[in-house]
């Protein structure tokens, strides 16, 4: 009997073979070996391609087919172990299986790629005034178990030192007043101490302040910059000092955006 089929540009040697036994609807687990080289073969015959690669991958698989049809006539081997009989079509069918697991697997991304060709979706466009919007400052998870309450304590300790240097008596002299220091300027200030120390008390920070206004905006300049996060604030030990510490990484120093502040 003529076996006559339609010829295609197949992948390689694997993709014919499944080609062969799904077209037929033969079981994978029982291939007719003889049948199934004989249609192989007579593929051979008309193929013509340039690709001596691909070519040579359907002569090899061609010699395995003869090789494992050759088995077949032959008495079955036994396993020495398992004393099963060995099938010289099992690695055959391993190849097969898995080569069809691949195939399957990439029909399916195929299809979703697909099928995303058709999703139409719309760029955000967001107002500026919400893009730009932040959330307030959470005051009990920036300061966690440093509440403003130990902050103040500290503040206004510092301030009672800075009462009791004051001299009664030449106080009431003239004075010679120092420009005021703005909020801005103080916080640069404070950004580049703690670059340079890394880690220091809160207290020594308000104690090397000369006057109260200074102390007053060194305190708000720490708020602020735990606000956007350059600083933190912990208490190493119970009842212990207050430590403030830099996040930004050693040299890798980056631009205070202040804009927000002014604005304010």
């Amino acid at each position: 009997m003529e076996i006559s089929y339609k010829l295609e540009r197949f992948e390689g040697p694997l993709d014919l073979l499944l080609y062969l036994i799904e077209r037929d609807r033969i079981d994978i687990y029982d291939i007719p070996i003889v049948s199934i080289t004989e249609q192989y073969l007579n593929y051979m015959n008309h193929l013509e391609t340039d690709d001596l690669d691909l070519m040579s991958e359907f002569i090899v698989m061609a010699t395995t087919l003869l090789d494992i049809k050759a088995r077949m006539l032959l008495p079955l081997e036994e396993d020495e172990e398992t004393k099963e009989i060995i099938d010289p079509r099992a690695e055959l069918v391993a190849r097969l299986l898995e080569y069809k697991k691949y195939k399957l697997m990439a029909n399916e991304l195929a299809g979703r790629y697909f099928d995303a060709e058709k999703v139409l979706f719309k760029e955000p466009s967001i107002p500026s005034e919400v893009a730009e919007y932040r959330e307030p400052a959470n005051l009990d998870e920036l300061f966690g178990d440093m509440n403003l309450h130990k902050l103040r304590l500290v503040f206004d300790r510092v301030m009672k030192q800075k009462d009791n240097r004051i001299d009664k008596v030449r106080s009431n002299f003239g004075t010679i007043k120092k420009e005021p220091i703005s909020l801005e300027t103080k916080i640069t200030e404070v950004m580049a101490y703690a670059r340079k120390y890394r880690k220091f008390t809160f207290q020594s920070l308000l104690e090397r302040q000369a006057t109260k206004l200074e102390v007053v905006v060194t305190f708000l300049s720490v708020l602020e910059l735990m606000r956007i996060g350059k600083i933190s604030l912990v208490q190493e030990e119970t009842f212990g000092e207050m430590l403030i510490e830099t996040l930004e990484e050693e040299g890798k120093e980056e631009t205070l955006d202040l804009s927000d502040i002014l604005d304010g």
